[in-house]
């Protein structure tokens, strides 16, 4: 099967899917005159500013996401929350409603396994074709074309899309099997590692400063040991400043709603995840404080929520929230 002769339809361009779908176009894969990208946001502001970002060339705004889908042969969607994704997708004139014969929906939001399965099963009862395509990175990774695409479902939507938006979009692509969830369960393990990574670091850092340590060179220490990851390099700076830099990359709020599933899946899994679970609870202290105001912030806000925690406990924590 293949869909490179026909328009490209993107739904939802937030934080992520903004990024993912300007790679389409500069790229050349949409948003030419043979072949325009369609795009759709709930925000109608969002996706007219998207369009106009890109004045040579040929990208739509659909009055719905049923138009967008009407109108192309693969549509991605990349909505926030799995309130938002079932909202648009179960509208009388959303996703769904678009859906026919041969048409390809490929969602790359991070869900919960059931809303993947009930959407493939609705889409395939309609005759059309679902791939499951959660990814693995951030706002910067989506601008660069560098996100990993953790799929299941139709094998035959996955080759389609490797060398045909994958390969722009993404540094690489795993097929994980013909089973909707599968990708969505890969993708609950990646982000509750890194969530809980970044507790682990940010409790670290916080210690550092409280013990009178310099934050920036535990940081270079940390970088140059055996412990080193991208995320603490890209990060710790950012957090040991005074302020601390918390701009948006990853929303806390949607790191705390993966690690809050796979907690969930670990459950029913009957597996032990204590070391999540408790980082978990750190992350749901820290979205729900509204002294604090962190769910919108990067999820490296979690660190405020940690000094919070040692508040009286400790004089450089005491200091810090009295700045």
């Amino acid at each position: 099967m293949s869909f490179s002769t026909d328009p490209v339809g993107f739904i939802g361009l937030g934080i992520m899917g903004k990024g993912m779908a300007a790679r389409l176009v500069s790229q050349g894969v949409a948003g030419t005159d043979a072949r325009p990208l369609i795009v759709w946001n709930r925000s109608t502001e969002k996706a007219s500013d998207f369009a106009a970002s890109f004045p040579s060339n040929n990208v739509i705004v659909a009055s719905s996401a049923k138009e967008v889908v009407e109108k192309c042969g693969v549509t991605y969607s990349m909505l926030s929350t799995p309130e938002a994704a079932a909202s648009v997708f179960n509208s009388e004139v959303g996703t769904l409603a678009g859906v026919s014969a041969g048409k390809a929906i490929v969602d790359c939001a991070t869900l919960a396994e059931s809303d993947h399965a009930s959407m493939s099963i609705k889409v395939k009862g309609k005759g059309g074709l679902y791939l499951e395509a959660p990814v693995s990175g951030s706002k910067g990774p989506a601008e660069g074309g560098s996100l990993i695409f953790l799929c299941g479902g139709s094998k035959e939507v996955f080759d389609a899309v490797l060398e045909d938006g994958f390969h722009v979009m993404g540094k690489k692509s795993f097929f994980l099997g013909d089973e909707v969830g599968v990708g969505t369960k890969a993708k609950l393990v990646v982000n509750s590692v890194m969530g809980t990574m970044l507790a682990a670091f940010g409790e670290g850092l916080a210690l550092t400063q409280s013990v009178g340590l310099d934050a920036n060179t535990m940081v270079e220490i940390i970088g140059l040991g055996a412990v080193a990851a991208p995320m603490y390099g890209l990060k710790g700076p950012k957090m040991s400043k005074t302020p601390s830099d918390h701009t948006v990359n990853f929303p806390l709020k949607h790191a705390h709603k993966d690690m809050a599933l796979a907690k969930k899946m670990a459950e029913d899994a009957g597996v032990e995840y204590k070391t999540n679970n408790a980082a978990e609870d750190i992350f749901k202290r820290a979205r729900d404080n509204g002294d604090l105001d962190l769910a919108d912030l990067d999820f490296s806000a979690v660190f405020e929520q940690i000094h919070e925690d040692s508040k009286g406990k400790s004089e450089y924590s005491a200091k810090r929230q009295k700045r």
